[in-house]
């Protein structure tokens, strides 16, 4: 059975082309150059995104727009310090300690600030707790809504339309091309996040945990477990 508490998104607006400042030349922000900076853009354009970023972020420091120090020091934030690891710290505790656990679903803001992660994203929370009768997938249908305190920041194939339209229309299939396959009578619930309410799921607990501590088990959880399109790593896998 597969229930779906989320709406279809609309269909997106028709792509809009960017027009160049009147007076073309110098653009008002910083004196950059509109030509220039179009034409760098666009000889990249057909290039892999990790190469199209860092050339963005050569034009920008080169324009003195921005300072890659403080670059580095955001990706460092939200990838090792606001990132996935903050949630999987708080799976790990649920999974130990079931008075947590009750307060995590009962109340996920009061819950998660118990161990220090509070932030913008990350508020008005929800804990969906997965089990053997159902299975939660989170998403956000309109943009790329994400609880960045926990989870960090949201991966492109959680940002793009495929994503956001098919796993509200066919999330068993879906779930089965992350390797994600299950029974019949598992009922799978999509949640919509949005602006306002934001999801994450609490994952089920591998078989055979019992004797590991929480750093242990904080590393059998993973950013995808935690979107509920990947079940928790077992001990073998998480080496």
């Amino acid at each position: 059975m597969t229930r779906t508490p989320s709406q279809q998104p609309e269909p997106a607006e028709p792509e809009r082309t960017a027009t160049p400042p009147a007076g073309a030349g110098e653009a008002a922000a910083g004196g950059l150059d509109w030509t220039q900076s179009a034409q760098a853009l666009a000889s990249v354009a057909g290039l892999d995104i990790a190469v199209r970023v860092k050339a963005l972020e050569e034009l920008l420091t080169r324009k003195g727009l921005v300072d890659p120090q403080a670059l580095d020091a955001v990706v460092d934030l939200y990838e090792n310090r606001i990132g996935p690891r903050n949630g999987a710290r708080v799976v790990a505790r649920a999974w130990t300690d079931p008075a947590y656990r009750a307060r995590l679903l009962a109340d996920a803001d009061a819950a998660i600030a118990e161990l220090g992660f509070t932030g913008a994203q990350g508020e008005n929370m929800v804990v969906l707790e997965n089990t053997a009768e159902v299975h939660n997938v989170i998403v956000c249908t309109l943009c790329s809504c994400y609880p960045w305190p926990v989870l960090g920041l949201p991966p492109n194939w959680y940002k793009s339309m495929p994503y956001r339209s098919r796993i509200v229309r066919e999330p068993r299939a879906v779930l089965a091309e992350f390797g994600t396959v299950l029974p019949a009578s598992t009922e799978v619930r999509v949640w919509d996040s949005n602006s306002e309410l934001r999801y994450m799921v609490l994952p089920r607990r591998p078989a055979g945990t019992e004797g590991l501590d929480a750093e242990a088990l904080a590393a059998l959880v993973t950013r995808d477990s935690m979107i509920g399109v990947a079940e928790a790593r077992q001990p073998e896998r998480a080496a």
